[in-house]
């Protein structure tokens, strides 16, 4: 996989999503990929923000930790890796205006044959992950990327709920994950390395 480019674009409120954007970079490099972990950039307001003290504490933590998310680093990977919580069914505001960033590098084709494949979590294990990582490979169709989901190609899925779309989880009000982070873990590495093995097919 040493030749293959991976950039995880996350966005997370109080964790959760970072917590397996980290788990993705981690089996990546494992792998061998060369990886970027950036962060789509908040964009809500700063009361908003303080109305949470996870929220708050979260956002303090990362941001001049982690590097904001630039549609270049889609333009220099071969395979992209989202991870984003749910919003009613859809991704939040945060990552759909990075996403509506992208038209110049699809107007100018630089999004095609990139392998793409997304995370989620939500406050119950109905509350819209498999809705919310299909409306965001919608965008992916538009690119003309190849989608790279985990199916059911793996044991660990199962364990980890059993999402063909992508690895979700639950979290409480305190954003700790519900579910067994153990097998949470291993599903995130089984997608990162299907990921990274159909990316590598397309890799020059």
């Amino acid at each position: 996989m040493a030749n293959v480019k991976l950039a995880i674009v996350y966005y997370s409120s109080t964790g959760t999503n970072y917590k397996m954007a980290q788990w993705a970079q981690e089996a990546a490099e494992s792998a061998g990929a060369e990886v970027k972990l950036v962060r789509v950039p908040e964009t809500a307001p700063m009361e908003a923000i303080e109305q949470n003290p996870a929220w708050k504490e979260h956002y303090l933590e990362t941001k001049d930790a982690v590097p904001e998310a630039k549609v270049d680093d889609l333009d220099w990977a071969d395979a992209i890796i989202f991870s984003s919580p749910t919003r009613f069914g859809n991704v939040p505001a945060q990552m759909k205006q990075f996403l509506d960033m992208t038209g110049g590098l699809w107007f100018q084709g630089k999004l095609i044959n990139k392998v793409v494949s997304a995370m989620t979590s939500a406050q119950n294990p109905h509350g819209g992950q498999e809705a919310t990582l299909l409306n965001l490979y919608t965008t992916m169709f538009h690119w003309g990327a190849i989608i790279a989901a985990p199916g059911y190609t793996d044991e660990s899925l199962f364990a980890a709920g059993g999402n063909p779309y992508g690895t979700s989880v639950s979290v409480d009000g305190e954003a700790n994950i519900k579910d067994d982070e153990q097998a949470a873990k291993g599903a995130v590495t089984h997608q990162v390395n299907r990921t990274l093995d159909v990316a590598s097919r397309f890799a020059q």
